[in-house]
């Protein structure tokens, strides 16, 4: 697919992601009604409203591409697909249930194993992230256009980390360490992969967590807007795994943290 497909998809799909955000935020003023799924996680009617809204306008703009939704997909049956939307409507839903401001809404459009197309809408943040192409990532801050580089934005000579949790794992920090890193933070939803984009945070390193749908699009905007999104290996992440489920993973904003 040519680089101006993927640049009127994405910039087609910008609209509905707003409204989806919008939509999220009602069902927080009205009242969320939450539902605990088989593998003990919560999910809330906000979460299906976004999904319904977000797969209804991408198979508008796709109708040939299969959609893998978190809130639909079927873990019993493995995935076979090599291009494929991966959408995780609401992505951090116990901080949006908890009525804090992290919370995510997530599609990428991965090509052949890869992110092609990453979009990101943090609502409360109202900042929306998006990606098509190298060196094509952007964010929609304050109704302006804003390139994403990966320059750092912190002070230099520190390196700033985030975690998604308040007390990391021994390997964890082992990896922080080695890396220089000063301090961290927790974020708990993609949103740490838009600071990382954005300058605002220089490394993220998890153990093997969650799923694809979790990760996928703030792969392609860290990658497109020039950062490092690989295992802790340092190889390449791949999707359409038949499982679904991440290694664990190292995102750096640079190869030199500190400037």
């Amino acid at each position: 697919m040519q680089v101006e497909q993927l640049k009127k998809i994405t910039e087609d799909l910008l609209d509905p992601f707003f409204e989806a955000g919008e939509e999220a935020k009602r069902y927080i003023k009205k009242g969320i009604k939450i539902t605990i799924k088989p593998d003990k996680s919560p999910v809330t009617d906000g979460d299906i409203a976004v999904d319904k809204i977000l797969r209804t306008n991408i198979s508008k703009i796709t109708p040939n591409i299969p959609i893998i939704s978190e809130e639909t997909v079927n873990l019993k049956v493995e995935n076979s697909f090599k291009t494929f939307w991966l959408i995780d409507p609401i992505d951090g839903t116990r901080e949006y249930i908890k009525k804090k401001d992290e919370y995510t809404l997530n599609a990428a459009l991965i090509i052949d194993k890869k992110p092609a197309i990453g979009i990101i809408f943090a609502p409360e943040k109202k900042r929306m992230f998006f990606s098509y192409g190298d060196q094509k990532a952007y964010q929609i801050i304050d109704n302006k256009k804003v390139i994403l580089s990966c320059q750092k934005k912190t002070k230099k000579n520190k390196v700033f980390a985030l975690t998604n949790s308040t007390e990391p794992s021994e390997d964890v920090l082992k990896i922080l360490k080695k890396n220089n890193a000063n301090d961290f933070t927790k974020v708990s939803s993609s949103y740490k992969f838009c600071l990382i984009a954005a300058g605002e945070a220089d490394i993220y390193t998890c153990r093997a967590r969650a799923y694809e749908w979790d990760i996928a699009a703030g792969h392609a905007i860290v990658k497109h807007a020039g950062g490092i999104f690989q295992n802790i290996n340092g190889e390449e992440i791949l999707y359409g795994k038949k499982d679904y489920k991440n290694p664990p993973l190292l995102v750096k904003r640079s190869k030199q943290l500190h400037l």
